[in-house]
């Protein structure tokens, strides 16, 4: 039972490596016929060398501070155009709501697009740069949203209102696991949408000056688009 336990625990931690290099060490360790937790041992010391080399480049680093700091402000916006809607279209106001204008719905329309333009964006630039440490980009997201989650009492906003931000997050991180840019034609155009829409938000007096940071992946996307 012992030794079953401890091949099912090696071959669990072995799926942390990549496919061919996860059968050519499981391969060995059966040939050198070692022991099921002297397996285990060897897989997860090649999996801490392989994780200590990941981070000895600066691209988990960049990527963590992109996912951090996308996460912190689009929970904001998708609370902003929560109660956006909610004043709109349910004539339900809020005092604690942020000032961000008189928003209409062309402006709800502008922030919307926003919200999903800035939150896909995101999300294709931590996947294209950090592969391999996606599970770190998880957690940097998750942080922002447990310590804001308490904070949201039911009969004010529903509580997924904060998290609206992560299914063109999400989506845009799958793409950019599959690959690392994006057609130059795609990303000029969606980083000249963006900036259009947020010069017009902000001429509105309806964008926050922080989220102007969020600019930047889209035209990073162009950068990258152009380089290659």
């Amino acid at each position: 039972m012992i030794n079953n336990a401890g091949w099912t625990l090696m071959e669990i931690a072995s799926r942390l490596l990549e496919s061919e290099e996860r059968e050519a060490v499981l391969g060995d360790i059966v040939e050198s016929n070692e022991r099921a937790w002297q397996g285990l041992f060897s897989v997860l010391s090649l999996v801490v060398r392989k994780q200590a080399l990941v981070w000895m480049n600066p691209k988990p680093w960049s990527a963590g501070v992109v996912v951090y700091a996308s996460s912190y402000l689009l929970m904001y916006v998708t609370i902003s155009v929560c109660c956006t809607y909610q004043r709109l279209f349910l004539h339900r106001t809020f005092a604690w709501h942020m000032p961000t204008g008189n928003e209409g719905f062309f402006l709800l329309s502008c922030h919307v697009f926003l919200m999903l333009a800035w939150s896909w964006s995101a999300g294709f630039v931590v996947g294209s740069i950090s592969r391999q440490t996606v599970w770190a980009s998880g957690v940097l997201c998750a942080v922002p949203i447990l310590f804001l989650w308490p904070a949201f009492q039911p009969g004010l906003l529903p509580r997924l209102a904060v998290i609206l931000f992560l299914v063109p997050g999400i989506l845009g991180l799958r793409h950019g696991l599959r690959a690392s840019k994006v057609r130059l034609s795609a990303a000029v155009l969606l980083a000249v949408a963006v900036t259009v829409s947020m010069i017009v938000a902000w001429s509105n007096g309806a964008l926050w000056s922080l989220n102007w940071l969020l600019i930047l992946s889209p035209w990073y996307l162009v950068a990258v688009a152009r380089k290659a």
